[in-house]
C-alpha cells in the first residue's frame, strides 16, 4: 500500500486506536472540501471544545439559579473550594507534588506574579535569558521587568539565538551558553516547547546548567502542559506558568496554572503581591486585616477564582489524568511523525522547509514548515475554505500544524499534508 495514500491514512486510524479521545470532541464543521468536518490541526492555538465542558458550564449555572450566594458552600462542586478539585490533576500533569500548584489568572499574569518573586536582580548579575524567538507576550513581560527594576531591557534581556542556518535553539547550546555567562544571570526563562518552530528543549539538564551557575529558573509551558511529559518537581525547576486554552483545551483565554517548587513555598523572605485568597482559608472568613500566609502555591493567589471559567479546565484535566501524558505522548510521537513522513513524501522541489526538528524528543505534537514564497495568512485560507484543513500561520513565513493526539487523526494528518501542497501548488 502506497504511504502517502488516503487508505493508508483509513487503516492507520482502524488499526492505532488506543488513547484517542476523538469521539469526546466537537470537530468544527468543513468550510469547504469533500468532508463534512474540518482537519483540525491548530490545536496548539486554541484546543477543541470536549462534550463534557457543556455539562460543566450548566452544573455551575443551574447551581447560580437555584442556591445564588449560598451556592459558595452548597454547590454540588462548592465555589468557595472550587480551585481545590484542580489541585491534583494539575499536579499530575506537570509532575509536581500538589502544593506546588494553583490554578488562576492568564499565563502573563502568572509570569509576573512568579517575576515578582523570583527575579531579583542586583547591579552584577541582572540579566534576563531567553529564546530569541520566544513569544511576544514573554518578551514583553521581561522587559517590562527588567525596565520596573531600573535595567535597560536592551543591555538586560538577552535572547539566545539558533545556530546558523538552523531554526531551533539546541538544549546543549543553552547549558554551554549557562556554562560560559550564568555569572551575569539573574534568572532563565524559556519556552519548553516553542511556540514557533516546536523545539523541545531538555528542561532537566539545562535548569541543572542554571542553578550551578546560580541563575533562577522559570519555565513557560504554554506549549508544553498537555503536549509532552513534565517532570518538574523531580528536575528541580523553580517555577513555572502555563496556559489552558492551547493543548489543554479549557477554551479561549481560559485560566491558567503556576508551579512553585516545593523547596520555595515556606520562604518568608520571597516578596508577592497579595489579596483575599493569599491567605490561609482556614481563617479567611474572619477578615483579619493581615495575610496569615500558607506554605502552598495558593500563597501566591489574589482574588476568588471565577468558577465559570475554571469548570473547562477541570473537565480538561480530568480527561488528561484518565488517559495519562505518557499514553499520549506516545500517540503524539506516531502522528508527528506519520505527518512528517507525508510532507517529506511530497514536498519535493517545493519552496517548503520542514523547520521542527527531526528527533522525536526534540519537539513536541507540531510540525512546522517555513515556505519561502507565498502569503502564510493566504494559503492557510484556502486550506480551509477549498480543502477543510484548518492550520495556523506565523508571520512571516511558518505554518504550523499541530496533530493534538486527544482528537487528531491520520487521516486529518493525510487532508492537511494533501492541502498544504495543493494550494502551494496553485491547484487546490
Amino acid at each position: 500500500m502506497d504511504a502517502l495514500s488516503e487508505a493508508r491514512a483509513r487503516e492507520l486510524d482502524a488499526t492505532d486506536v488506543e488513547f484517542s479521545q476523538r469521539d469526546q470532541f466537537l470537530i468544527p464543521p468543513a468550510a469547504g472540501g469533500p468532508y463534512p468536518d474540518s482537519a483540525y490541526l491548530a490545536g496548539n492555538s486554541l484546543g477543541l471544545q470536549s462534550r463534557e465542558i457543556r455539562n460543566r458550564l450548566d452544573e455551575v449555572l443551574t447551581d447560580w439559579q437555584q442556591l445564588a450566594v449560598e451556592g459558595h458552600t452548597e454547590a454540588k462542586r462548592p465555589w468557595v473550594s472550587f480551585h481545590e478539585l484542580l489541585r491534583e490533576p494539575a499536579a499530575s500533569l506537570v509532575g509536581a507534588l500538589p502544593g506546588e500548584v494553583v490554578s488562576m489568572n492568564t499565563l502573563t499574569v502568572n509570569l509576573h506574579l512568579m517575576m515578582i518573586s523570583f527575579y531579583r536582580p542586583t547591579a552584577e548579575r541582572h540579566a534576563i535569558v531567553v529564546e530569541d524567538t520566544t513569544f511576544p507576550s514573554d518578551s514583553y513581560a521581561v522587559r517590562s521587568q527588567a525596565r520596573f527594576h531600573g535595567f535597560d531591557p536592551d543591555a538586560t534581556v538577552i535572547r539566545l539565538t539558533p545556530r546558523p542556518g538552523e531554526h531551533g535553539l539546541r538544549s546543549e547550546d543553552v547549558v554551554g551558553f549557562l556554562e560560559r555567562e550564568g555569572h551575569r544571570v539573574a534568572l532563565v526563562l524559556l519556552g519548553a516547547v516553542n511556540y514557533y518552530s516546536g523545539e523541545h528543549l531538555d528542561i532537566e539538564s539545562i535548569t541543572a546548567a542554571g542553578h550551578a551557575a546560580g541563575a533562577v529558573m522559570g519555565w513557560d509551558l504554554a506549549h508544553a502542559a498537555g503536549n509532552v511529559p513534565l517532570r518538574l518537581h523531580d528536575w528541580n525547576v523553580d517555577w513555572a506558568a502555563w496556559c489552558s486554552y492551547k493543548y489543554l483545551n479549557s477554551g479561549p483565554g481560559a485560566v491558567a496554572g503556576a508551579f512553585v517548587h516545593e523547596r520555595h513555598l515556606a520562604d518568608r523572605s520571597l516578596p508577592k503581591l497579595a489579596g483575599w485568597w493569599s491567605t490561609d482559608p482556614r481563617t479567611r472568613f474572619l477578615m483579619r486585616p493581615t495575610v496569615e500566609p500558607v506554605d502552598t502555591a495558593d500563597s501566591w493567589q489574589l482574588s476568588n477564582p471565577p468558577i465559570l471559567a475554571m469548570a473547562p479546565v477541570l473537565a480538561s484535566l480530568e480527561m488528561f489524568a484518565d488517559v495519562g501524558m505518557d499514553n499520549l505522548r506516545q500517540r503524539s510521537v506516531r502522528l508527528t511523525g506519520y505527518l512528517e513522513s507525508l510532507l517529506d513524501g511530497l514536498i519535493g522541489d517545493r519552496p517548503i522547509k520542514i523547520i521542527t526538528p527531526r528527533d522525536p524528543a526534540r519537539r513536541g505534537s507540531q510540525v512546522s514548515v517555513h515556505l519561502q514564497a507565498g502569503s502564510v495568512r493566504e494559503i492557510t485560507h484556502r486550506m480551509r475554505l477549498e480543502h477543510g484543513v484548518i492550520a495556523d500561520a506565523r508571520e512571516p513565513d511558518v505554518i504550523r500544524l499541530a496533530p493534538a493526539p486527544l482528537y487528531v487523526s491520520y487521516h486529518d494528518c493525510w487532508r492537511a499534508a494533501h492541502a498544504l501542497i495543493g494550494v502551494v501548488d496553485g491547484n487546490g
